[in-house]
């Protein structure tokens, strides 16, 4: 596969490499459950991420925007894709349709699409800025708007591993209720003064720089890091559902109108980094504190298990919990990155009411602590919803992303979505070298179909 370098403007506004390669796309590669078959439905895209079947029956699809600077909604027509809005803040995380209005999340925003073409921000000042995100809005059977807002660190602690600092100074993470921080420091070279020998000494909840006191108290806002929020369908009353998530990147109701999250646990990376954190698959409850930054997988980080090598035990940084979190619905791997999901209600495509999950894959090694890529992700698995097991369904034969291989199957699966009919549609969102978790192939992106055979 022959690539050149190319530059473009990153989601944080930084200059980007980008590789140009024409990708491999082969079904034969992709190893299903006897009985189903998978085709390409869309190839040569750029960054999909998410996607919607309207109540008129029109599939939209958002692109992310990473690799060209600009988030795009296309619809499909008889011609292909066609683009009917653009401009959006990178990375454009979700797309939805409600009342005639198309809904879509890009970074900081919520803005709409009316059937006019015309756009509105209805939602502004998300807290964004950091590594993660505010992510796609799903409407509840309140008739409100609900969305994930990512935090701005890994584990609660701004630090080197965080780019961003360097253009938003005094951006950190916010707690969603008042809390007091115990006062550990982190200490770093200060990249701010460039001086000799000089370091900065930094706490939780703070901004680069800035050192906790003993017992500091934090007030708890709205628009908290790690949460989970919602607001009426024209952006007004914003409300705090719930918070103490990491990276709640993809939500949905089920048929009891329970709502579920995905949420990414936390990297071997920073000032406090974590090893062997799952990725959990959440159950919603209103007012739950989840646990980030003090535990994950419904565990405390302070167990040995969590100690990175090389490195200290995590200590807590809050010197009181809110409660103590609610066990997950099932745990994924470590790195596994479970993105979109959606629940199977088509008793004739398998079990009726289980969940399909896009697992996007590691990040290796940067997220790892410079462990090479584990086994991890690449794949469609399916959730047990009565007891919670999870297993493989859709994974390329060869256990890895594809361009790892030089393969012709799943990339880096980022959402799930079936139609009325029962056909599954996977979207992959575009070639991914090993080890350049920030570069992306532009027209790599492929969205597969997937039906019984």
């Amino acid at each position: 596969m022959t690539q050149m370098e190319q530059y473009s403007t990153s989601a944080q506004g930084m200059e980007v490499k980008t590789t140009a390669a024409k990708r491999k796309v082969n079904p034969a590669d992709i190893k299903l459950p006897p009985g189903y078959k998978i085709e390409v439905f869309a190839e040569e895209l750029n960054t999909p991420i998410s996607m919607i079947i309207t109540d008129k029956g029109e599939m939209l699809v958002a692109d992310a925007g990473v690799t060209s600077g600009s988030g795009k909604v296309l619809r499909l027509t008889k011609d292909g894709f066609r683009v009917i809005a653009d401009g959006f803040n990178p990375p454009l995380t979700g797309i939805n349709y409600y009342n005639g209005n198309i809904y879509v999340s890009h970074r900081g925003f919520i803005t709409i699409i009316k059937p006019d073409g015309t756009k509105e921000d209805i939602i502004s000042g998300l807290p964004s800025l950091g590594d993660h995100h505010n992510n796609q809005v799903v409407f509840g059977p309140d008739g409100k708007m609900y969305f994930g807002q990512g935090t701005a660190t890994n584990s609660g602690v701004v630090g080197l591993d965080n780019d961003w600092f360097k253009k938003y100074p005094f951006f950190h993470d916010y707690p969603g209720s008042n809390i007091y921080v115990k006062g550990q420091n982190f200490i770093t070279e200060n990249v701010q003064t460039k001086a000799p020998n000089d370091y900065a000494y930094t706490g939780a909840f703070s901004p680069f720089g800035v050192p906790n006191i003993p017992n500091e108290f934090k007030k708890g806002i709205v628009r908290a890091s790690g949460s989970i929020l919602r607001a009426n369908p024209d952006g007004s009353n914003l409300e705090l559902v719930a918070w103490g998530l990491r990276n709640p990147f993809r939500l949905k109701f089920d048929r009891f109108n329970r709502l579920f999250s995905t949420n990414h646990g936390a990297d071997v990376r920073g000032s406090r980094p974590i090893d062997n954190s799952p990725d959990e698959f959440q159950l919603i409850m209103p007012g739950a504190w989840y646990g980030w930054p003090d535990y994950t997988g419904g565990m405390p980080v302070t167990l040995p298990m969590f100690k990175a090598e090389g490195r200290p035990e995590p200590e807590f940084l809050l010197a009181k919990h809110p409660m103590k979190p609610p066990k997950p619905f099932t745990l994924f791997t470590p790195h596994a990155a479970i993105m979109g999901f959606d629940f199977n209600y088509n008793r004739d495509f398998g079990p009726y009411g289980d969940v399909f999950i896009a697992e996007y894959g590691s990040e290796a090694p940067e997220t790892t602590g410079g462990k090479p890529l584990p086994r991890v992700g690449h794949r469609v698995s399916r959730v047990n919803m009565k007891t919670g097991t999870v297993d493989t369904f859709a994974i390329n034969k060869s256990g890895f992303a594809a361009s790892y291989t030089g393969g012709g199957g799943f990339e880096r699966p980022i959402d799930v979505v079936f139609d009325k009919a029962g056909a599954m549609y996977v979207l992959d969102f575009a070639i991914n070298p090993e080890g350049e978790p920030d570069e992306f192939a532009p027209n790599t992106g492929v969205i597969w179909k997937i039906t019984k055979s």
